[in-house]
This record gives C-alpha cells, sequence and structure tokens, in this order.
C-alpha cells in the first residue's frame, strides 16, 4: 500500500464498505450522541499473532470524518500479544463509533490471513521453499489479502488472469494436451511471461519440461510423485507444490528439493485475527 494507484482502489474497496453498513446513518449511535461529544477510544489485540491493516483504520476514518485522529502504536508486521494496543483514536464520538465494526472487519481479516502466513514461514524455516499465495482470495478484497501475505512473510502468486501465463487442467484438456497449451502460449505471448503448467503426474511433469515450462506445479499429488518429479526435474524447471497443503502437509514434504509452496488457506480459510475497540474516554 504504497503507490498512489493502489490507495485509490483500496478507497473504493472502504467506501462500498461503510456504505453497506451506514445506509441512510448509524441511527443508535446518532440518537444518543451530539456531533460535538468526543471520545478517546483504542483497537486492542486479544490473542497472539502479526498485526496487519494500521493504514486500512486510517483511510476509513479519513471518509467518515477528517476530525477523527489516528494515533499508530505499532507498524504492519509487528508481533503483538494480549492486550496489546495496535492503534490509538480520538475526535467526535459518533464518527468513532460509525467507523467502529469497519475497521475491525478489515483488520481482522489481515491479522489473521498475515499470521498464518508467518505461523507457516516459521515452520519452513532454512529450508529455502517460498510461501505463495493464489487467487482464492474474498471476491473484492484481494489487494489486501495478498497485501497481508506479505506481511506475514509470504510472498504473492499472480495477482490475477492478466500478470501470469499459469496451464491448468482445465486449459490442458480444451487445448488437447500440454504441449499444444504451451505452442499456443508462446505463439501469442513469446517470452513476455514465464510459463508454469499445472501436472499431477509424472507423464504430464515430462510433457512440461519437454515444452519448456519455466514453472512447474505439482497439484494434489502424494508424496512418492513429488519425489520421482523432483529427480526427474533437477533443476530444469522451478517446482511448485499445491493443492489443499496446511502444516501437516506440509511437514511431511519440506525436506523435498521443491522451490514454492502455494496455500490457498492463507485466504480461502483464514480465521479473523481477535481485536477489539475499546472506549477509555
Amino acid at each position: 500500500m504504497n503507490t498512489t494507484v493502489e490507495k485509490s482502489e483500496i478507497i473504493s474497496i472502504i467506501q462500498l464498505a461503510l456504505k453497506e453498513d451506514i445506509g441512510s446513518g448509524d441511527v443508535t449511535s446518532n440518537a444518543i450522541f451530539k456531533k460535538t461529544e468526543k471520545s478517546e477510544a483504542v483497537i486492542v489485540a486479544k490473542e497472539e499473532g502479526i498485526f496487519c491493516g494500521g493504514d486500512i483504520i486510517q483511510f476509513i476514518y479519513e471518509e467518515i470524518d477528517p476530525a477523527v485522529v489516528i494515533s499508530p502504536e505499532i507498524g504492519d508486521g509487528t508481533e503483538v500479544q494480549p492486550g496489546n494496543i495496535v492503534s490509538r483514536i480520538s475526535g467526535p464520538t459518533q464518527s468513532i463509533l460509525i467507523g467502529e465494526r469497519t475497521v475491525l472487519n478489515f483488520i481482522q481479516r489481515m491479522c489473521g490471513i498475515a499470521t498464518r502466513t508467518r505461523s507457516i514461514l516459521l515452520l519452513l524455516a532454512g529450508t529455502g521453499i517460498t510461501i505463495l499465495d493464489t487467487r482464492k482470495t474474498a471476491p473484492g478484497l484481494r489487494l489486501l489479502d495478498k497485501y497481508a501475505v506479505r506481511i506475514g512473510g509470504g510472498s504473492n502468486h499472480r495477482m490475477g488472469l492478466f500478470d501470469m501465463v499459469l496451464i491448468k487442467d482445465n486449459h490442458i484438456k480444451a487445448a488437447g494436451g500440454i504441449p499444444e497449451a504451451v505452442k499456443r502460449v508462446k505463439s501469442e505471448h513469446g517470452k513476455k511471461y514465464p510459463i508454469e503448467v499445472e501436472a499431477t503426474n509424472l507423464d504430464e511433469v515430462r510433457e512440461a519440461l519437454d515444452s519448456g515450462a519455466d514453472i512447474i506445479m505439482l497439484d494434489n499429488t502424494d508424496r512418492k510423485t513429488m519425489q520421482e518429479a523432483c529427480e526427474l526435474i533437477r533443476g530444469k524447471s522451478k517446482i511448485e507444490i499445491s493443492g489443499n497443503m496446511d502444516e501437516e502437509r506440509i511437514g511431511e514434504i519440506m525436506d523435498l528439493s521443491i522451490d514454492y509452496i502455494s496455500i490457498g488457506a492463507l485466504t480461502h480459510s483464514v480465521k479473523a485475527f481477535d481485536l477489539s475497540m475499546r472506549f477509555v474516554k
């Protein structure tokens, strides 16, 4: 979240979220508090993990009311413990309350993704294996989901269909095989994009190698097939492992000579991190 383009995209996401929640107005807070009343609040971590989403708090309250002042206590990527204050908020009481749920919805998800990513990163420490995310993100939240993966120490796979060639099983079936699919991609794009090919058995691995694939994704294969594929490939292409990867499966294959493990669960099955907003005055 360092560019003007990214911020404008994030603001669009935030505006949709605020419209969904606020509608015609907060009938509870607006009835109880006058616009002139002011308060202070803190956002507190209630479990151990990695904080992510500090800029989002600022962006949300800029949209609601510029009079709200955000004072970050920590930065993205910081380890937190239960009771740690991640941010202080002061300003009009109505405005703070209006933004409470939207703020928590965003940063609880982002912290959850960053925390899970860091956990797997620690599991793989010393192996040289890179953790990748996938396109299995919440619709509309991909930019934030993938940012949270980076904050957790992982790396981003392709952002969408537009920035990388990945020939998957349905491409292969519809084109009539791996060689034909790769041939068509090279005819269209030349060397503009690295070519990744999904393989589910050793025959497909051989076809991908013979076709000149830069990366071979072993999808939903057993350890024996993975090991034989690694011996077959031997540095001729990069190797990515994918398919329902979790800590248990990763522990069974982390000794293999692989380059990447892509994990859809980082974003499609994220557990929200426990944070709360507490008024202190």
